[in-house]
């Protein structure tokens, strides 16, 4: 190998090898970072890096204070993105997840009077510091962490109406459209803009993955008739359980 390639690239990629030859399988723990810079020779920096490589492809995972292991595939479910999950009656996520033959349900803890952080008053077309509802969900699909989303809706949209809380009312759970048409609000278009990026500890520990593991970020923005934003939320999606597909509805001439 060239003596220009730096170390712990010549290491990731004798320790890819060496995986995929059966050295070591699925879920089995790989020797000490000690061990392995010894046996080749560098430092334990230069081990570390070479791993952290690897982990960040996906075929090893880190555990705290158990070691490196061999990441075992697990199967990525799919999640649709589309103007049509928003059903009456119902939740957007929990329609989805019943097509797909899944259980949908969700934890969500909702904070009132939360002033809007600049980001998301920006976001909002709203002052930094005017009043929102937050609320914060957990979705799970048959019991196992599928996503994440923090929620935030402008006061002056829902103040004064049933719908304030979008968990308690007589419209808990049903989603954004169908709670905003509850009050004279026509919700027109969304914006989705899907970023890459590592799940922060926070949020690997609520879903289940290594911290630093793939995930996809999504801002949504639901606007109104007038153009106004009446919600935006922040939705996390880890990318070694699900795939995120966007369906369109084609104009037909």
């Amino acid at each position: 190998m060239p003596s220009e390639v730096p170390p712990y690239l010549q290491i990731s990629d004798d320790l890819r090898r060496r995986i995929g030859e059966g050295e070591w399988r699925p879920g089995e723990r790989l020797p000490s970072r000690a061990q392995l810079a010894l046996a080749y020779g560098v430092g334990a920096n230069v081990l570390q890096r070479a791993q952290e490589r690897l982990i960040a492809e996906g075929l090893l995972e880190g555990r705290p204070g158990s070691g490196t292991y061999v990441r075992t595939p697990t199967e990525r479910g799919r999640t649709v993105r589309s103007r049509y999950s928003e059903r009456r009656g119902d939740s957007p996520f929990r329609v989805e997840q019943r097509e797909r033959g899944r259980t949908g349900s969700w934890e969500s803890k909702s904070y009132v009077r939360t002033p809007a952080p600049e980001h998301i008053a920006r976001r909002l077309r709203i002052a930094t510091g005017d009043l929102t509802v937050r609320t914060c969900y957990e979705y799970l699909s048959d019991g196992r962490p599928a996503q994440l989303s923090e929620s935030w809706e402008p006061m002056s949209v829902t103040a004064d109406t049933p719908v304030l809380m979008p968990e308690l009312g007589p419209l808990a759970g049903r989603g954004v459209l169908e709670r905003m048409a509850s009050i004279g609000v026509v919700v027109d278009f969304a914006v989705e803009v899907p970023r890459p990026g590592r799940a922060t500890a926070e949020q690997a520990n609520l879903l289940g993955i290594p911290t630093g593991d793939l995930v996809t970020l999504i801002e949504r923005t639901y606007f109104d008739l007038d153009g106004r934003a009446v919600e935006t939320a922040d939705i996390v999606v880890p990318d070694s359980k699900w795939e995120i597909a966007y369906e369109f509805p084609v104009e037909h001439w």
